[in-house]
C-alpha cells in the first residue's frame, strides 16, 4: 500500500483478534504507527471516553470522542466504525473538520446489507404470518389454517414509504424490486430517482394514508425526534405495518403502543429502541402485533473483517491524495 508518509492511527474498535491482527500487520507493513486505546469501545451507541493519544494520532478508526475530534487540530480523518454518526452531527464539529480539510467517513456500506435483508426478512414474514405461527408452535400448538390463509398478503402491487433515503434504503430498493411495489421515499433533498418517488416533507401527509408498508431508516437528530407520532400514526391506512431499523428516539413509543393496541397499526418490527437494551418492563415487548430484535438488524459474521477491508481501502485513497474517492464519505 503507497503512503507519501507515515501515519498515526489510532484506534478504539473493539475488532476480532484475526481482524485486528490484519489491520495491524498491513498498516505496519506499509510504515504506519497503530495506536490502540486502552478503552476500546465494542458498542456504537456508548459514547467513548477521551483518550490523551488522539491527539498524537493523523487518523482515527472506531468510535473516538467527538469532542475530542473538534478539538484536535493534528486528526485529518475519522472513521466511524458505524452507519449512525449522530454524535458528530453538528455544525461546531463539521465547521472545525471542514476548516483543516479533515474528512469524516461512516460504514454505511458495511451495514446496508444486512440492515436491507433484515426488513425483507420482517415484511415477507409480517406478510406470511410466520411470528403468529412461530408463536402458535411454541405455546398451544394451534392449527389456524382458514385465519393464516386469509390474512396472510403479498408484497406484490403493495406501497411502501421509507422515511430517510440513504445507503439501506436504496439496498432495500434493489431487494423488493421482484415485487413491484410502488415505493415512496422521504427525503431533504427532492431529486428523481429510478423507481422510487422522492418526496419532500412538505407531501408526506398526503402520502401517508397510502403506504401498506412505513419504513423509519431515519438518523437521530433534533429534527427526527419522535417524528413518528400519534399524528403521523393516524394517517397510516388501518393495518398498515411499521418498521424500525434507523434509531430508536425517532418513534414516539407511547404513541405507537396505542396505534398497535386500538388495531389502527396492524403490525409493528422494531430493532431499535429509546432506550436500549429495551427494558424488561417496557410494554413493548407485550404489545399485540409488536415484534422486536435486539438491534441485531446490522449484524453479520463477517463485520470486523469487512470493516478492516473498508478502512484499508479508503486508507489507500487517502494516502493517494484522493479524498474524494473514499467510500461512506460524509464531509
Amino acid at each position: 500500500m503507497p503512503s507519501v508518509q507515515p501515519l498515526t492511527i489510532w484506534t478504539n474498535a473493539a475488532l476480532a483478534p484475526a481482524a485486528h491482527a490484519r489491520l495491524a500487520a498491513t498498516l505496519t507493513a506499509a510504515g504506519h504507527r497503530l495506536v490502540v486505546s486502552a478503552q476500546a469501545s465494542a458498542s456504537v451507541l456508548a459514547a467513548a471516553a477521551d483518550d490523551p493519544a488522539l491527539a498524537d494520532a493523523d487518523i482515527a478508526f472506531g468510535q473516538p470522542d467527538a469532542e475530542a475530534c473538534r478539538r484536535h487540530p493534528r486528526l485529518r480523518w475519522i472513521a466511524l466504525t458505524s452507519a449512525g454518526y449522530t454524535r458528530y452531527d453538528n455544525e461546531e464539529i463539521f465547521d472545525a473538520l471542514r476548516a483543516r480539510r479533515a474528512v469524516l467517513t461512516n460504514a454505511s456500506s458495511v451495514f446496508a446489507e444486512p440492515c436491507a435483508q433484515h426488513l425483507l426478512a420482517m415484511m415477507l414474514g409480517l406478510a406470511r404470518r410466520l411470528p403468529d405461527s412461530l408463536d402458535e408452535q411454541r405455546s398451544v400448538r394451534g392449527w389456524k389454517y382458514f385465519e393464516h390463509r386469509a390474512a396472510s398478503r403479498l408484497l406484490t402491487g403493495q406501497t411502501a414509504l421509507l422515511l430517510g433515503y440513504g445507503a439501506i434504503a436504496k439496498r432495500l430498493v434493489e431487494l423488493l424490486a421482484p415485487f413491484r411495489m410502488r415505493i415512496y421515499a422521504l427525503r431533504r433533498r427532492v431529486y428523481s430517482e429510478a423507481g422510487v418517488h422522492v418526496i419532500a416533507e412538505e407531501k408526506l401527509s398526503a402520502v401517508l394514508p397510502l403506504a401498506d408498508h412505513l419504513i423509519d431508516i431515519l438518523p437521530e437528530n433534533p429534527a427526527t425526534h419522535r417524528y413518528v407520532n400519534a399524528r403521523r400514526l393516524a394517517l397510516l391506512k388501518p393495518g398498515a405495518f411499521f418498521y424500525n431499523i434507523g434509531r430508536g428516539p425517532t418513534v414516539d413509543e407511547p404513541a405507537l403502543v396505542e396505534a398497535l393496541e386500538a388495531g389502527r397499526v396492524g403490525a409493528a418490527y422494531l430493532d431499535v429502541f429509546a432506550t436500549e437494551p429495551l427494558p424488561p418492563a417496557s410494554p413493548l415487548w407485550t404489545t399485540r402485533n409488536c415484534y422486536v430484535t435486539p438491534h441485531t438488524g446490522g449484524g453479520r459474521t463477517d463485520q470486523d473483517d469487512a470493516l478492516v477491508d473498508l478502512f484499508l481501502a479508503n486508507l489507500a485513497r487517502f494516502t493517494a491524495g484522493q479524498p474524494a474517492e473514499m467510500s461512506d464519505r460524509i464531509i
